[in-house]
């Protein structure tokens, strides 16, 4: 049951996920360096903290994860974790005040294991919101580098740095990671007409299935830091970025489908699994209906997501897209926008 004292404070945040990440693994630890560019888009992960005083009789943090019905306390050391530990760990990362207890509800429309980099926009809109209750603000800057270290060295993740920078800037980003993990954002600003345009032509297809290809993604890491940052894999994906960025300042969205079919092929070329059944059934269909361009989202695997461009006639469009999802029941259009702001926190008092 929600608590039942009356909050002191509420704290509402909304951090955006992400998709066509092109460059996607060049902003890792073992590639050192790299580009990549993606599109922060809705659907959002949503976070509200409801603030008390703290009581002895109650816990510090409750945790209400509405996308799988789960509601429980967490009152322990830190380090040891439960039933979310990317939750908890960002409650170690950046604790509560003394004086305080909360009871925060976390929600998304994407599906979980989506490869929409959910996972970093749930800590971008969790630690927006708990930067809140101290002194001073995290800048967008500050907000990427805390969400990072809170899945790398805390919870020892294999993670890269795009996915926190969608979440936290928002819009269209140029990322070029010079060391990892520092890395300068570049807006990639477009005629609002262009930004319409490419909105309607984007679609993004969940294939049913959470991503679930550690086993692969191990493989292909063991690789490619066997390697190092020279491998020539590597050296192809941090020139497709550049190449989707020049297509959109130029307006080129022929261009831009290519640049997302090569850093799929890329993708493959790591190993066969990164561009699972699903995926292959999808871009069949989409070639078919004559789309410009597809990109597996995120590392890819068995199951996730995958963006596609379509062409210029509507009609087209609508006919893939049905056609999609008529070949599997299980394969689902999740309704995307582009999102401009990034992280976005608003507080409500009582008392106002």
């Amino acid at each position: 049951m929600p608590d039942s004292r009356k909050p002191v404070r509420t704290i509402h945040s909304a951090a955006p996920t992400r998709i066509c990440d092109i460059g996607g693994w060049t902003d890792t630890w073992f590639a050192r360096y790299g580009t990549v560019l993606n599109i922060a888009v809705t659907p959002v992960v949503e976070v509200e903290l409801r603030v008390f005083v703290a009581d002895e009789n109650s816990a510090p943090i409750t945790i209400e994860a509405r996308n799988y019905n789960q509601r429980y306390s967490i009152n322990r050391p830190n380090g040891s974790y439960g039933e979310h530990p990317l939750i908890e760990a960002v409650f170690d990362y950046a604790p509560l005040p003394k004086d305080m207890a909360v009871e925060v509800s976390i929600s998304s429309q994407a599906p979980a294991g989506c490869s929409t980099g959910t996972s970093a926009s749930l800590v971008i809109a969790l630690t927006g919101a708990l930067d809140c209750l101290t002194p001073g603000r995290l800048n967008r800057y500050e907000l990427f580098a805390a969400a990072h270290r809170a899945e790398t060295e805390l919870l020892h993740r294999q993670c890269g740095i795009q996915d926190q920078i969608a979440a936290a800037f928002g819009g269209i980003n140029f990322i070029e990671m010079d060391e990892y993990p520092h890395a300068r954002v570049d807006r990639v600003e477009l005629p609002r007409v262009l930004e319409e345009e490419l909105e309607s032509r984007l679609s993004l297809i969940y294939v049913g299935q959470a991503h679930s290809s550690s086993e692969i993604h191990k493989l292909v890491i063991r690789k490619l830091e066997n390697t190092g940052p020279e491998a020539p894999q590597l050296q192809r994906l941090r020139t497709i970025a550049a190449k989707s960025r020049e297509a959109l300042y130029a307006g080129d969205l022929v261009a831009l489908g290519r640049t997302m079919i090569e850093n799929t092929d890329a993708q493959r070329n790591l190993h066969p699994g990164l561009v699972g059944s699903a995926h292959q059934r999808i871009i069949d269909i989409a070639r078919e209906y004559g789309a410009l361009g597809w990109k597996v989202n995120g590392a890819g695997g068995d199951g996730g997501s995958i963006v596609l461009l379509s062409g210029p006639k509507l009609e087209a469009q609508t006919a893939m897209l049905e056609l999609i999802e008529m070949t599997n029941p299980a394969y689902r259009r999740i309704p995307i926008a582009l999102n401009r702001g990034g992280l976005m926190v608003r507080e409500h008092r009582p008392d106002e």
